[in-house]
């Protein structure tokens, strides 16, 4: 076997047979007889060659391997040049996908778990969820928990801790608090004895709702409540990223929230104003000329079919395509047949695939799962392959300030990535470079 110093590739230029000398006869190959070079000049640690694939890098599909060690994407020409090292595994990829695992920032719960819910085995249950979304594709998710009773808060939120993911489940990367600073008029699945505004100034009325921040990653908030802004430098300083949802605010005061720091709406269109022309609302932030510069609004949309016409997901992902993040919105229900469930204080009713307050027709999350969403995306809006796996992977990231570890392919990165079929369909996943499902 012969490496090119300057076709910068592992492979043999010359007619020589394995094992035999390398018969080309020039200085740019250099040949080996029956033995590799050592991996161990930098780490004792194992290398894994992912091949036969096409691998999502820099905005395409790339027909090229995929290094990995000590759980992260590792730089071939590195190991080739400088270690003059090779992979101890190689893992056949029969021509399949490979993306960054997906993010899901926006999920209540599922199979029977309800995260809004004091039980005596929380950490049991964020725990059994993300085991079971392993073979949905999401390598890490955003715990969510809905408007409730302060005494929730306090119950929950220490028993949910960041960490990392594994082959006992996805990684935790936040908890998201959708609630309870919230508009009455948009309030949707949130009960409304439970809703609250910023009264004693902002900071004194978060931690007396909610206890402590410490694991927060997202707060959804109204941005017309008074107080607010206050309240969005307070959070952004903490490094917790403002979302805008559940609201009345017209135009001025989103760019307005914008403009304090705030960079996601939370399920674009749904629990807000209508899109008009003299005032589009949150929805206008898509295209508004009042975003600091380079700085990105972040959106969520939630795929199901169900939540958002067709239509209306072109016209957002056509007009900030960057923007656009994939969310579940998933409840207790979740891979669970048809009745009745919780969403924290409120029971819901599944019909079909849509999700309502029992005895009403307001919808309240979903029962999707983020490859299924990821799939209706692709088909509904009529995007590349490369732009519907981003947004459920990149877009999550870049969000959360996780990209350089988080999203991506790129070298350096965690090694938490999922292979799919042509029909985006989930065929395994892996988190640190290691399988934890596989279908």
């Amino acid at each position: 076997m012969c490496f090119c110093r300057v076709s910068r590739t592992a492979v043999c230029l010359c007619t020589a047979a394995p094992g035999d000398p390398c018969k080309c006869n020039s200085e740019v190959c250099r040949g080996f007889q029956g033995t590799m070079p050592s991996n161990r000049s930098v780490s004792e640690a194992p290398i894994t060659q992912f091949v036969n694939c096409r691998i999502l890098k820099d905005h395409r599909l790339q027909r090229e391997d995929l290094w990995v060690r000590e759980g992260k994407i590792l730089n071939p020409e590195k190991l080739f040049f400088d270690e003059e090292g090779f992979a101890d595994t190689q893992v056949d990829c029969q021509d399949r996908i490979i993306a960054p695992g997906f993010i899901d920032v926006q999920i209540n719960g599922g199979y029977g778990i309800d995260f809004s819910q004091a039980t005596d085995d929380v950490k049991g249950g964020v725990a059994l969820v993300a085991k079971k979304i392993l073979a949905h594709g999401v390598t890490s998710f955003c715990p969510t928990l809905v408007t409730s009773p302060a005494h929730i808060y306090h119950k929950v939120l220490p028993e949910i801790s960041v960490h990392d993911g594994g082959i006992e489940g996805a990684g935790v990367v936040g908890v998201h608090l959708e609630g309870p600073f919230i508009s009455l008029e948009k309030k949707g699945a949130h009960p409304e004895q439970y809703l609250r505004s910023f009264q004693n100034g902002g900071t004194r009325d978060l931690l007396d709702t909610y206890g402590h921040l410490d694991n927060v990653g997202i707060v959804t908030l109204a941005p017309e409540l008074p107080n607010s802004r206050e309240v969005i430098r307070e959070l952004v300083q903490r490094g917790i990223t403002v979302s805008l949802g559940h609201s009345v605010a017209n135009l001025s005061q989103a760019e307005e929230a914008v403009q304090e720091g705030a960079t996601f709406i939370t399920h674009l269109f749904n629990a807000m104003l209508p899109f008009h022309h003299r005032d589009p609302g949150i929805v206008g932030l898509l295209t508004s000329d009042r975003v600091p510069p380079r700085r990105t609004v972040y959106y969520g949309m939630i795929a199901d079919g169900i939540h958002t016409n067709p239509a209306a997901l072109r016209i957002a992902h056509r007009a900030h395509p960057a923007g656009l993040v994939l969310v579940t919105d998933a409840i207790t229900a979740m891979g669970l047949p048809p009745g009745r469930h919780t969403l924290g204080q409120q029971v819901i009713e599944i019909d079909g695939l849509n999700a309502y307050v029992a005895g009403t027709k307001t919808l309240s999350g979903s029962i999707a799962t983020m490859d299924m969403c990821v799939r209706h995306f692709r088909q509904a809006s009529g995007c590349t392959v490369e732009s519907a796996l981003e947004a459920a992977s990149l877009h999550p990231a870049q969000l959360l300030g996780l990209s350089h570890q988080k999203g991506t392919l790129d070298y350096g990165t965690d090694a938490d990535f999922v292979l799919l079929d042509d029909a985006l369909n989930v065929r395994s996943t892996y988190i640190a470079g290691e399988q934890v499902w596989e279908k």
